[in-house]
This record gives C-alpha cells, structure tokens and sequence, in this order.
C-alpha cells in the first residue's frame, strides 16, 4: 500500500516578481518530494506561466481539506489572505515573509530552502491564535456575519464627521463616544491596527480581547482588555451618517445609521505552523527593531 497524496496550498503575493521566484523555486524542492502544490486560480495561472507546477486550485470556500498545510509567501496581508483558506479547511498555515514586518511570518525569504525541508519532513509545531466573529443587525435583522484574525473595526466614512457610537461590554453599557471609529483587536492583532491605536502589545498566548477607540473626544477614553469570553457590542448611534465595518483591512460591509455590530471570540481558531517555539518577546525585538543593545542582561551572559 502507498501513501496518500502529499498536498500543500500556496499563497502568493505573485505581484512582486521576487515572490513568484520564489514560489517557483519552492514548487520544483516540494514537486522532487513527491508533493503537489495547489493555488488559488488566479494566482495558479500567473505561477504556471512563471514556470511553477500547479496541479490544483483552492480559494476561500472551496474544499482545500485534503491538504496539510497552507504556505504563504508574501507580507502579513498576504498571510491575512492564506489564513482564510487555513480556517475554512480547518489546517495549519505557514508564513514566509517577503514583505517588510511580517509579524505573523514564521520564516524569512532567505531561510526557504530551510521552510521546504521542513515541510517535506513535517518538521513543525502548530500553535492555535484566537480569532473572532462579527455580526451585524439592522432593524433586527442580521445583515452580516463575519471573522477576523487581528481585528474588527468600525470606522466613519465621511472625513468631516464622527462616529456617535454607543459601546457595551456583556450587555452592560460602557461609554458613548464621539470617535472616527472603534478596533477590537485579537492578542494576535495587537500589533497591527489596534497599536497604532494605542492599543497595548499582548503576548499571543495570552486570551482576551482588546477594545480601542480610535481619536475619541470622551473622558474615559483609553484602550481596554476584556475577558476572552466577553461580548462586546457597538451602537451606531441614529443621528450618525453611515460607518463601515472592517475585517482585517480586508473584506468590508457598510453600516446603516442605527446598527449595531456584536463581537466575540470565534469557536474557530487560526492554526499557524511554528518551525521555532521561541519566546515571543524575540519576535518582537526583531520586528520592531527595539534597542536592546548597550546593557547587560541574562542574554548577554549566554
């Protein structure tokens, strides 16, 4: 008896020359292991003409089940693009960065002959990151369900005009606030849009939610964290113009004056490949580039 067909998905931000390159390059390392490579069809088609194998096609909602891994090459809004093909098939993803952060990378451009081996033995741990669902009623009605992996946020659409919102945590009242918007974020997120914010930087493996107004004119007006099991919900306000909804700068719905859009932790994690269980706190020097040097500390004496 032989094993089962070994597949992986490949996401690729196949605008950046170098990307597709590389894409290629890892394609023919996985293709000699004797595994397939699928990608979404629009990418497929620019990865074939640039050389790559594709035996395959997955895109968010088509069955990708049968693979066991989801590869992106490309920056964190390629990796945010991946992550909706990882969840909808219920496995891990494995970021190669190639843009200029990359925080939810696990890999560097360079280090992809390395990713391919590591693949090919299944060499990898995966790490559960908590995501969150949205739903949006108008009139009653849901009008919209949705997920993210960094954040939801409900921003104003008109430059000259805020956002009268009305806030709640597990259906108690909190604050009204007159902002251009509101970011709940993830652990996961909260490096991304909500520390732009202000929004504090919380260790992925910690759970709890992070709510942050975004230029609120209100007294009480600083970022929170809430429990992991809170429900967070938002009022537009009826004498607001339209808002907009947010899902990891991704996918967007418009919002009706008098709305209201409810936020709480999905039952469907993100699954990430992790090739190194280092402390988080030495992806976050790096990211950043923190100034760490000049004193001496317990990682000056290893």
């Amino acid at each position: 008896m032989t094993d089962a067909q070994r597949t992986v998905v490949l996401v690729t931000h196949t605008g950046r020359p170098a990307a597709s390159l590389s894409a290629v390059h890892l394609v023919a390392r996985l293709h000699r292991a004797g595994i397939e490579v699928h990608a979404p069809k629009d990418e497929a088609d620019e990865l074939a003409a640039a050389g790559a194998r594709i035996v395959g096609h997955a895109d968010p909602g088509l069955a990708a089940a049968a693979a066991e891994l989801v590869v992106v090459l490309g920056g964190d809004g390629t990796i945010l693009r991946g992550a909706e093909i990882a969840r909808d098939a219920g496995i891990p993803l494995l970021g190669v960065n190639l843009g200029r952060v990359g925080f939810l990378a696990e890999a560097e451009e360079q280090d992809l002959a390395q990713v391919a081996d590591h693949v090919e033995s299944r060499d990898y741990q995966v790490e559960e990151r908590l995501a969150v669902e949205v739903v949006v009623e108008s009139d009653g009605q849901v009008v919209h369900t949705g997920w993210a992996l960094n954040e939801v946020s409900v921003e104003k659409t008109e430059r000259a005009r805020m956002l009268e919102v009305g806030v709640e945590v597990d259906g108690r009242r909190l604050s009204r606030w007159g902002c251009d918007g509101v970011v709940c974020a993830t652990p996961t997120g909260s490096t991304a849009y909500a520390f732009s914010a202000g929004g504090p930087v919380v260790w992925p493996d910690v759970e709890a939610l992070l709510l942050v107004p975004l230029s609120a004119h209100a007294l009480f007006a600083r970022p929170l964290v809430v429990a992991p099991s809170s429900v967070i919900g938002i009022d537009l306000l009826p004498a607001n113009s339209r808002g907009v909804l947010w899902a990891d700068g991704r996918r967007s719905v418009d919002l009706p004056p008098g709305c209201r859009v409810t936020v709480r932790r999905s039952d469907r994690p993100v699954r990430l490949a992790r090739l190194r269980m280092t402390p988080f706190t030495e992806r976050l020097v790096a990211k950043f580039a923190l100034p760490v040097h000049g004193w001496r500390g317990p990682a000056d004496e290893e």
